[in-house]
Parts: C-alpha cells; structure tokens; sequence
C-alpha cells in the first residue's frame, strides 16, 4: 500500500532529519594542503577530537556540533574569503584558527566585524587581538615567547653569545623581536644576525657565517620543515652550540627529517609531553588512542582553542554572540596546554613550556615561569 503524505507532514519529516544532524556550527580555517598541510592536520584532528568528545557527552544541552572545515593552504588570500563564507553561508556561531599568522590576521577582520568569536589556537602575530574584541588567543603570542627563550637562554643554560637565525615571515620575526627585547636583562650578546625564507632548504652559506661567529647558543626560528633541514645541516658541518628552538619544532616531523641531529635541541611550546595535569594526561592519551599517534603543539593547541569555544557556549548559549564572547572573556579553562584565563585584550598568561628531544621523543626540559617579564601585552601598554 502506498502512503501519500501531505505538505505538511514532508515538512516535518524534513525538520526531524534535520534535528538528527549537526544543529551548531563551528568554523574552522585550516591549511590542508600546500607547505603547512602537516601542520594543518595536526590541528584538525586536534579540533574534531574536542568535538567529538563533546558530541558522545550530550553536545551543547542537547544540540549536535558540526565542525565546519575550509581549507586556507596558510595564505592570507584564501582565508579572508572563508571566513566570508563561515559568516554568511554556514552562519558559524563561533571560529576556531588553526592556521599560521599571515592567514589568521587576514580573516581575523572579518569575524571582527560580524561579531562573530574567533578563538585563535597557535597563530602568534600581536595584529590578531588588538583586531577587536571578539579575537581571543589560546597560546602564548610570538614576544611573549621570544622573551622566554632568552630567559632559558641566558638564565638556564647560561649563554651570553647568541646568533639569530629568523624566518622572514611574522612568526620568526615577533620571536627575534622579543628574544632582542630581553637578551639584555641576561647580560646576552648577540654575535649575528641570519634570514632566511619560507623555501629555502640549503643553509651552506648561512652556517659558514655563523661558525665563523662561533657562538655559545643558536636561537633558530622555523617550522619543522625548515628546522629540520637546518639543524641537520649544522650539525653535519660541525657546529655543536645547542640550538634553541620554538613551538614550530614542536612536531615529530622535526625529530624524523633532522634525525640523530635533533637531539639535545630545545623548544620552547605550549605542550609538556610529561605534565602531571590531568586534563593533560587525558588528552595525550584519548590523542594517542583516536589518532593514532603522538600530540603535537599544534594539535593540542587547537583541541584547547575549540574546546573553549564549546565550554562558552554551553554557558552561553548558541543564539547570543556577544554572551558567547562574554563567556570566553570571564572564564577559567583547564586545557592541555594549561589552565587559561584572558586579560583584556583577550591574551593568555602562563608558563612557557622547555621540551628537549631526547631518544626520538619530545621530553619536559624546564618551565620557563615570570608573571612579569613575560606578561602578555594588555589594552593599556598598546597605547603606550
């Protein structure tokens, strides 16, 4: 028998099914191809795990995530008109960046502008949140961090003769600009100055003027595609100095492509692989489990980023933007990469991470830990 039915009841069934899906969206930029495509990934599986846990525990009071991906190859030209298009095609209630600086700044306007939250994982440029007040950062922006490696470089390891080593683009240089910033307060003495692009994979020349310097530290900015080859080439022409480096290492690429030559290097990170935090130990496990292998940086950081935007609109609501960004302004957040709270200008404070390559794996080095020197910059000492 045949069963006809009306207008009406098709309606119905349409919005049952509907239901049955995803009922809040959250946005996310991402490079999924192209140079950062590994980084891009990480930070992939790193959000639709957070996701994933919080659809298994209920969603946000009873309504379904869907994690809404566009692909931004890291390029300022791509993430502008996604973030468009998570605007005012998929109505995205909040957005999550798990992309590099350039990017982020470029779609950080548009999300300013619809009033739209835009919780930002890794990106570290200090444009993002002085954008407006709907940008938050969940991790420790580039001058910050550049200031904590002079720190560990000078105050831990005690190194006064330094080289630079800086990738031409925003990351490597808001690190070198704050590692410069606090060489003085550690009585360091920078032997030299190194630049270097995004493409280049031969350093020959660059390593013979820095043995010509011979100095006590390297202080080399770089993601693990260019780390990698740089500091297998160092070591390969006999230069021994520890080279320090940034949460761009922070990836078991780095350790794969620079081999025996990366160990004994540093990184300063957002993630301790050896962290007695529970929330910590929970995700490097549920990471290792659902992924199959091991968390880096950058997957942490953008489980920690998208994990705040659920938790604000659990408190919040989905409906109400502004309460949203309210949420995430006035809350306390335990995350893997630690318990984070933001100050007006909507930067996180905490400890700097110190992870040594040892055996093949990431290992806790050091904390790197002043409330004061390496305080985020607030509303107040950008108008200074």
């Amino acid at each position: 028998m045949k069963t006809r039915l009306t207008t009406t009841a098709i309606a119905t069934l349409l919005c049952l099914a509907g239901a049955a899906h995803a009922d809040v969206k959250i946005g996310l930029n991402v490079p999924l191809t192209g140079f950062a495509a590994a980084d891009g990934k990480s930070a992939l599986e790193g959000a639709k795990l957070a996701v994933a846990q919080a659809n298994a525990a209920g969603g946000i009071k009873g309504e379904k995530i869907e994690l809404v991906v566009y692909d931004d190859q890291a390029s300022p030209k791509e993430a502008a008109p996604i973030a468009t298009k998570l605007v005012e095609k998929d109505k995205v209630v909040v957005a999550v960046s798990g992309s590099y600086s350039a990017s982020t700044r470029a779609a950080a306007p548009v999300f300013q502008a619809a009033k739209v939250p835009y919780v930002v994982a890794y990106s570290i440029h200090p444009d993002v949140t002085a954008t407006g007040d709907y940008m938050f950062r969940a991790s420790t922006m580039g001058e910050v961090q550049g200031r904590a490696g002079a720190k560990l470089v000078g105050e831990v390891l005690k190194k006064k003769k330094v080289a630079l080593v800086t990738l031409k683009n925003d990351f490597g240089q808001a690190l070198a600009a704050g590692f410069k910033e606090g060489a003085p307060k550690f009585g360091i003495q920078i032997t030299g100055e190194y630049e270097y692009g995004m493409s280049d994979r031969q350093f020959g020349p660059l390593i013979s003027r820095l043995k010509a310097d011979n100095p006590e530290a390297i202080y080399a900015s770089g993601y693990f595609f260019t780390a990698g080859p740089l500091v297998s080439q160092l070591r390969a022409a006999g230069v021994t100095a520890p080279v320090i480096g940034q949460e761009g290492y922070d990836s078991e690429k780095f350790i794969e492509i620079a081999g025996a030559a990366a160990e004994g290097v540093y990184v300063t990170t957002s993630l301790d692989r050896d962290s007695a935090s529970p929330v910590t130990k929970a995700y490097l496990a549920d990471f290792k489990k659902t992924v199959g292998s091991g968390s880096d940086m950058v997957a942490a950081s953008t489980y920690s980023a998208t994990a705040i935007a659920i938790e604000a609109m659990k408190k919040a609501g989905t409906a109400n933007r502004e309460a949203i960004r309210d949420a995430i302004a006035g809350g306390t957040f335990e995350t893997p990469v630690g318990k984070l709270t933001f100050n007006d200008l909507h930067e996180v404070n905490k400890d700097v991470q110190v992870q040594i390559v040892k055996d093949k794996a990431f290992r806790r080095f050091a904390v790197v830990s002043d409330p004061v020197f390496l305080a985020a910059p607030t509303k107040a000492s950008l108008k200074k």
